[in-house]
């Protein structure tokens, strides 16, 4: 597929994987998938094939840590193609079939690449450079970690934002500030062991394999027949594409950044604040709901919405129930 960005001093690839079923989870659903150039980066997105309309909103789609564009693909193509939306899925920069530049390269501190900052610069830049149409505004919809850059984006650059849609957010249970005094020089260490040591590829490995990503996905969707065959691969091909390890390694050893009880009040409260919609699949084994609820509901001034009988990736386990949602979501604030 083509790219927009001719204008960037490195011409993107045009195509990050060369496998025909991964560019068919798009054209089957009349969708495409696009490359373009962040600070030096290839980066991929899928897009709807409808040309753009002014009319129509702009939708920015925003997947979790391990995820990618294609998780949206069910909803991607709902926006393109029923609501006739201008809609794009991004793959964060490391994850999917964007690049994966090396976190361990010398003059390199961990997570000095791979943070909510770089992938915030990397939404907003996608909005202002990107995006069709002379208005450089969109919703975001985001799952899990994605929040989290999702809602440093819309702090960073509140302009760009129209709305934001956090879809179970992560909570970041492992941030130095969440964990008990006796045990940070116990993660401390581990991570470094994980992200420095020989053990760490070996353990990715041992994550990275059909069935292992099965058993995880079987956890985090409540519904494990949603858990089908194409999902699997959807999460599985890109982490066997080189440097998918170190990304991994690396972004499990991110302790420090933002924390979303500290961007939600600055993003969703206020004269000037983004219309902010929580959605939170009530089964999810990882962020717990309530757990949720009690933190974040007070700042989710576009509603709090528990979704019955799903887990962690709700808009994609059960898209039926989330995109009319989403879309209610985004018509009430056009």
């Amino acid at each position: 597929s083509s790219s927009s960005s001719s204008s960037s001093s490195s011409s993107p690839k045009r195509n990050g994987h060369g496998d025909a079923s991964v560019s068919a989870l798009s054209t089957s659903r009349n969708l495409e998938e696009r490359y373009h150039a962040f600070e030096g980066h290839s980066v991929r997105y899928v897009r709807g094939k409808n040309t753009h309309d002014a009319s129509k909103p702009n939708v920015l789609l925003i997947h979790g840590f391990g995820g990618n564009a294609d998780q949206w693909r069910n909803n991607t193509s709902y926006f393109a193609n029923e609501k006739k939306y201008n809609v794009y899925a991004l793959d964060l920069l490391g994850y999917g079939y964007s690049d994966k530049p090396d976190p361990t390269a010398p003059g390199r501190e961990k997570n000095d690449i791979y943070n909510f900052h770089t992938w915030a610069r990397q939404i907003n830049e996608f909005i202002e450079t990107e995006m069709e149409g002379n208005t450089k505004k969109a919703f975001v919809m985001c799952n899990s970690v994605g929040g989290v850059a999702g809602l440093q984006a819309a702090l960073d650059k509140p302009d760009n934002c129209l709305g934001l849609c956090l879809i179970n957010i992560s909570m970041r249970g492992l941030h130095v500030t969440k964990q008990p005094a006796f045990a940070k020089p116990l993660i401390e260490a581990f991570q470094t062991f994980l992200r420095t040591s020989a053990i760490g590829p070996k353990f990715f490995a041992n994550v990275a394999r059909k069935e292992t990503v099965s058993n995880i996905l079987k956890e985090a969707y409540h519904d494990s027949s949603a858990v089908t065959d194409e999902l699997v691969d959807v999460i599985l091909k890109p982490g066997m594409t080189e440097g998918a390890s170190k990304v991994f390694l690396d972004f499990i050893s991110y302790s420090g950044g933002p924390l979303p009880e500290d961007l939600l009040p600055q993003v969703s409260q206020g004269e000037n604040a983004t219309p902010t919609l929580m959605l939170w699949g009530e089964k999810d084994p990882w962020e717990k709901m309530e757990d949720g609820r009690k933190l974040y509901e007070k700042y989710a001034n576009a509603g709090f919405t528990v979704l019955k009988g799903v887990g962690h990736c709700p808009m994609d386990e059960n898209p039926a129930l989330v995109n009319p949602l989403m879309s209610e979501f985004i018509e009430r604030y056009l």
